[in-house]
C-alpha cells in the first residue's frame, strides 16, 4: 500500500450513504474498526456536511460546490477507497467517488453485507468494474486491511529478529 503525504499509515476514504441515523452509525462503527490499522477519511466526520453549510447561510449552489471540492481533495489524498454497497441501490455520491478514485488509479475495494443485489444479476457492471476487491463480511474486510497495514509489517519484521 502507498502512503499519503502527511502520515506513514495508508489512508482509506469511506464512500457510502450518510443520510440516515443507521447509515451514519454504521459508518462510525466501521471507521472505529479500521482506525486500528489505517487512517480513515469519513466524509460525515472529516468532511463538510451540506446541511451545516446551508445553516451557515451558504446558498445551495455554493454549499454543493464546497462539499464536492472538499471530498474530491480527500480522494486525491487517500491511498485507497472503500465503497459501502449495502442498500437497495448504490448511493449516487458514493458511485461518483468510486469512479473518480478509479480514474486516479486508486485501489478501490467494496463491502456489501446486504445480499439483495448479489443474485441473480448483481451490481451494475460500472460499479463492479471499478472494484479491485470485494467483501461480504465486515470481519473479512478488517482482516484483509490489517494484513496489509505497515504496523503489521513491523510486527512481522520483529518476529524475524
Amino acid at each position: 500500500m502507498m502512503h499519503n503525504e502527511t502520515n506513514l499509515r495508508p489512508m482509506v476514504y469511506i464512500a457510502g450513504p450518510l443520510f440516515s441515523e443507521a447509515e451514519r452509525s454504521y459508518n462510525l462503527y466501521l471507521k472505529h474498526l479500521l482506525e486500528e490499522s489505517v487512517e480513515v477519511y469519513l466524509p460525515q466526520e472529516d468532511g463538510l456536511l451540506i446541511t451545516d453549510l446551508l445553516d451557515s447561510g451558504m446558498s445551495v449552489e455554493q454549499a454543493s460546490s464546497v462539499v464536492f471540492k472538499n471530498d474530491i481533495n480527500a480522494i486525491h489524498r487517500c491511498d485507497f477507497l472503500l465503497i459501502l454497497l449495502d442498500g437497495r441501490a448504490v448511493d449516487e455520491g458514493a458511485a461518483v467517488e468510486l469512479g473518480y478514485a478509479h480514474c486516479l488509479n486508486k485501489l478501490c475495494i467494496s463491502l456489501q453485507t446486504d445480499f439483495r443485489r448479489l443474485a441473480p444479476f448483481g451490481n451494475n457492471p460500472m460499479i463492479t468494474g471499478a472494484i479491485g476487491r470485494s467483501f461480504t463480511r465486515t470481519e473479512d474486510l478488517i482482516s484483509w486491511i490489517k494484513e496489509r497495514s505497515p504496523s503489521n509489517d513491523v510486527a512481522r519484521q520483529r518476529q524475524h529478529l
